[in-house]
């Protein structure tokens, strides 16, 4: 689990393992994590670009980036949260992601990176 606070935006990301959609004699591991996106701050902001940077247990990195989320570029007012699904596959048991979200204070236009701190995406026996 992640849980970070930048500016007031705080992300909360829930991984899990999903064996079903899986197929480890293949090398093809399926994650997938839920995010929740909560303006604690007193600015209406909205998210504009995600970027992610996907590490597997080998060490090798790939970066995603693209606009919005899921199709969406949620504008969130003080107090307000936006929640979302997505799935990434890993060619190992274990790996991480971390990244940031590129927001905007809506009146005013500034820009600022909202930070998702790293979390962890393991097959829960991997670890044992």
């Amino acid at each position: 689990m992640s849980d970070t606070v930048t500016r007031g935006i705080r992300i909360i990301v829930k991984p899990r393992f999903v064996a079903e959609q899986s197929d480890p004699e293949a090398g093809h591991w399926l994650f997938a994590y839920h995010i929740t996106i909560r303006n604690e701050g007193d600015e209406t902001v909205q998210l504009l670009n995600r970027h992610w940077v996907i590490t597997n247990g080998e060490a090798q990195v790939d970066e995603v980036r693209g606009p919005g989320v899921v199709g969406y570029q949620p504008v969130l007012g003080p107090g307000e949260e936006f929640q979302y699904s997505s799935g990434c596959p890993l060619s190992t048991p274990v790996g991480t992601m971390h990244g940031e979200f590129d927001m905007m204070v809506v009146e005013g236009k500034q820009r600022f990176d909202a930070k998702i701190s790293p979390f962890r995406l393991a097959v829960p026996s991997a670890l044992n």
